[in-house]
């Protein structure tokens, strides 16, 4: 078990922000989010589901020819017409839609996406994709939030996973989407495979006051896009489309609190300065496999009683400006 440290005053500060108590360190970030007219999203369109093959198609499509470094700044967080936050953290919440015209991700623009089979091996006690022998395909994305991408610094990982309840790829389903992340102050690790990336990020280590600023705008705008004062909630993401896919009645469905996603213990490590190298599927001749496992007991600043349920085959990967610039992951809304 990784034990991980409470950046209590970091989260003391969030929760000050988004009940609009607390200057931020640059006064800049204080005016634009108070003075600055919150914009809304484009209306989203009558979600109808999507292909696998569709959609990992546009990711394959427009592959980089060198790796981009995008920065995470407080000026793309704002402009002079626009709460660019805002706007982004309202649209993940009420837009499903599977892909997006071009758009820039704010918090997490660097990734490698990798489609595959989501398969649950073991009895649980859950319903829909998580159940024991459910298959689906899947296409995650890999990333590092903030602007760190490198072995040598304190990265933020995270996976975003888009289900399709089906192992026909030219199925058009609706897909069930989840966001994950190790620990948005960063942690220094030789290879994201070890990285325990979950839903429930309350934890912040002590290096997240580099990056202070922006983690009080981004508590100020989501919690104020989630209609929230709890900071606490915003940081816990619900996934219970998962446990309803594939149900005739999701009112039935039972999923699990927790969701933790890591590289399978049997996978070789790979060394590589980028993370999106170290993710290239042709460096795994083994074949390249994340470990799914779950919990309901436990608390969300101690230990769990993780329970191993499945893995997530890898198959093809992408690293691609659809990847960063299209491919689209909603939130679900949370539930009490």
């Amino acid at each position: 078990m990784i034990r991980t440290h409470s950046f209590s005053a970091a989260l003391a500060l969030l929760a000050a922000a988004a009940t609009g108590c607390v200057a931020d360190e640059s006064s800049a970030i204080d005016t634009a989010a108070t003075t600055i007219p919150a914009t809304e999203p484009p209306p989203a369109p009558p979600y109808q589901g999507s292909s696998f093959a569709s959609v990992w198609q546009q990711v394959a499509s427009d592959p980089y020819q060198t790796l981009p470094e995008e920065e995470v700044t407080v000026d793309n967080f704002y402009s002079a017409m626009a709460n660019h936050l805002l706007i982004a953290s309202k649209r993940t919440l009420s837009d499903r839609s599977d892909l997006l015209p071009w758009f820039r991700k704010l918090i997490h623009p660097n990734g490698i996406c990798l489609a595959g089979t989501w398969t649950i091996t073991e009895e649980t006690p859950y319903t829909g994709y998580f159940r024991k022998g459910s298959k689906g395909l899947i296409i995650l994305r890999a990333s590092t939030g903030m602007s760190e991408i490198r072995r040598d610094e304190y990265r933020t990982f995270g996976i975003a996973g888009k289900l399709f309840p089906t192992l026909n790829p030219d199925e058009v389903v609706e897909t069930a989407n989840f966001t994950l992340t190790e620990d948005l102050g960063g942690r220094r690790r030789d290879h994201f495979l070890d990285s325990l990336s979950t839903n429930d990020i309350l934890r912040i280590s002590p290096t997240g006051a580099n990056h202070l600023g922006k983690l009080i705008a981004l508590a100020h705008e989501f919690t104020t896009a989630e209609n929230t004062l709890s900071v606490p909630q915003t940081l816990f993401r619900q996934v219970y489309s998962i446990g309803e896919a594939g149900e005739t009645d999701p009112s039935l469905a039972r999923s699990p609190k927790w969701l933790l996603i890591t590289g399978a213990p049997d996978v070789k490590r790979v060394l590589a300065d980028d993370f999106r190298d170290e993710l290239r599927l042709a460096r795994y001749p083994g074949g390249l496999r994340f470990q799914i496992s779950t919990a309901d007991e436990g608390t969300r600043l101690g230990s769990k009683a993780w329970k191993a349920i499945g893995t997530i085959d890898i198959t093809a990967d992408a690293v691609s400006d659809s990847c960063d610039h299209r491919l689209h992951f909603a939130h679900l809304p949370f539930r009490k």
